[in-house]
């Protein structure tokens, strides 16, 4: 069987119409889209169309609302930088224990060097915000509150709009990590007061080195990087205009098939989770089983370590992702599975297993079929499994 690629969280794969939107703009249409004359002038039009593709994509209200960047790090870094720059007298973030390290290294940064006060809401075990927490961390001294749409390893999905309703209730502003939640769900920012929302071109089937910073209408704002007027001043730097076009042409299709795409992970998100907790045993679902990412399915699999079973899927020529920092030489579990208190002997087996609108009926059910053996004959030599399937002591998973 051909490769199974079910690892789209981390990144997609480009669609070919993607690429053949960009190709001319290599060559044939390579003029600066800041010039004056008619090479100018072509890509310019062309990067107009992509802004309002994208526009319509998040429901943007304004074209210019939308601010290029060079990806969701150097989004989220504009939106906490801009935020404390403009709110004097403010210095203080509240943010989530299981955002993705491009806020929490920032955060710990800014708290370290620069006196910042970080506020970090934890979460229940299924990944779920403490609300009780958000409130007492809100006052007058919050300059930003910054809270992930949906979480990259889970794919639990917070509610953004009711926190940037309680954000504004003491004059901070709210600014979302939508790198996972664009493209996947409804993102409608007309009709909620979300004040900043970071994408990355590279989840939704665009181009990489690519994202974007989406900043409503009269919301205060200082740019990151300053030099030429790119981005109406907000984003100094030539513009991408390939990368641009690619990820309106990206954006244009995940919409068109929004509906169709998201019923359609979701019934085979749901076939491989239940079919693997069905078939394998002492596995269960991390994250909210109900308001999650249509296309993510992270499960954790006791006594054994993630690393290994990635290993032996690779092998079978399936591509997944451990919630397991193991991957990178650490022997702790992710800081998401920490911070909703996964058992270690579990937490250290969570896979991650992102589809797309690419993903088949016959992939996943070939994921089922070898999924077994090779937990099974990991688990025959782990020293935690004792082959009676006794639960650590008292752990009682919130999924049974």
């Amino acid at each position: 069987m051909p490769p199974i690629y079910l690892d789209n969280n981390a990144t997609t794969r480009v669609f070919p119409e993607v690429v053949d939107a960009m190709l001319p703009y290599f060559s044939e249409q390579f003029g600066n889209a800041s010039s004056i004359h008619a090479f100018g002038a072509e890509v310019g039009g062309a990067l107009r169309q992509a802004r309002r593709s994208l526009q319509a994509l998040i429901g943007a209200e304004f074209d210019h609302e939308i601010i290029f960047t060079s990806g969701g790090t150097e989004s989220n870094n504009t939106a906490i930088r801009s935020a404390l720059q403009v709110m004097p007298g403010r210095n203080e973030i509240v943010t989530s224990a299981v955002e993705h390290p491009a806020i929490l290294s920032l955060c710990d940064w800014l708290e370290k060097h620069e006196g910042v006060v970080v506020h970090r809401i934890p979460v229940d075990g299924l990944g779920r915000l403490d609300l009780d927490a958000y409130r007492a961390a809100l006052s007058d001294k919050v300059a930003l509150v910054s809270f992930m749409w949906a979480n990259n390893e889970t794919g639990t999905i917070f509610p953004v709009d009711g926190l940037a309703e309680m954000a504004h209730e003491h004059g901070a502003l709210f600014h979302t990590d939508a790198v996972q939640a664009v493209g996947k769900v409804p993102v409608d920012l007309r009709n909620t007061e979300i004040d900043m929302l970071s994408l990355s071109s590279h989840k939704l089937h665009g181009p990489k080195g690519l994202g974007a910073l989406y900043l409503r209408k009269g919301t205060r704002f200082r740019p990151l990087l300053r030099g030429g007027h790119q981005e109406r001043g907000r984003r100094a730097g030539t513009e991408n205009a390939p990368a641009i076009i690619g990820l309106g042409r990206a954006a244009g299709m995940v919409m068109s098939t929004m509906a169709e795409d998201m019923a359609r992970m979701t019934t085979l998100r749901d076939r491989l989770a239940n079919g693997l907790i069905g078939s394998i045993g002492h596995c269960f679902l991390t994250g909210d089983p109900h308001d999650r990412l249509p296309n993510t399915a992270s499960v954790a699999f006791e006594y054994i370590e993630g690393e290994a079973i990635l290993l032996k899927l690779n092998a079978a020529g399936i591509a997944a992702s451990s919630g397991s920092a193991c991957t990178s030489g650490s022997l702790e579990p992710s800081h998401v599975l920490r911070a909703m208190n996964i058992p270690f002997t579990a937490a250290h087996g969570a896979i991650r297993f992102s589809l797309s609108r690419e993903t088949t009926e016959k992939e996943i059910d070939y994921v089922l079929e070898v999924m077994p053996g090779i937990i099974a004959g990991l688990r025959a030599m782990s020293p935690f499994w004792s082959g009676d399937g006794a639960q650590p002591d008292g752990f009682q998973p919130e999924y049974a």
